[in-house]
């Protein structure tokens, strides 16, 4: 419990299905109580995430999660959930579109996103 915020980012696709509960439960542990947990992960609804991990020699085994599968992950884990976003909608050639994002941030179209949540007080 000595920690105010952990982030994490692409890393749980990587860690096996089976290890993500005690990957969870470290990190509660080394936070303190009302500390904040920003989870990103690879969205795997997002058909340009898809061919990007396709692509890249480490990710081509990695096992996706989507945004519910992981929030409930950290429900478990004891974690309350504040808010989930899912960021980086419009690649470079639609660039002029991002001021949008912030409006579209609760689809599920991103490339990736983010569970925010606190471990309780």
């Amino acid at each position: 419990e000595q920690f105010d915020l952990v982030f994490c980012n692409g890393v749980f696709h990587h860690i096996p299905p089976a290890k993500r509960a005690d990957a969870i439960d470290y990190i509660f542990r080394s936070l303190r109580r009302g500390g904040l947990f920003a989870f990103w992960e690879n969205n795997p609804w997002n058909p340009g995430t898809r061919y990007v991990m396709s692509r890249i020699p480490f990710d081509r085994d990695a096992i996706t999660l989507a945004a519910p599968e992981a929030q409930h992950l950290l429900r478990v884990g004891g974690f309350q959930i504040l808010r989930t976003d899912f960021l980086f909608i419009f690649p470079k050639f639609l660039r002029w579109c991002r001021w949008l994002e912030p409006f579209c941030s609760r689809l599920p179209l991103g490339a990736q996103y983010q569970v925010l949540c606190r471990k309780p007080s």
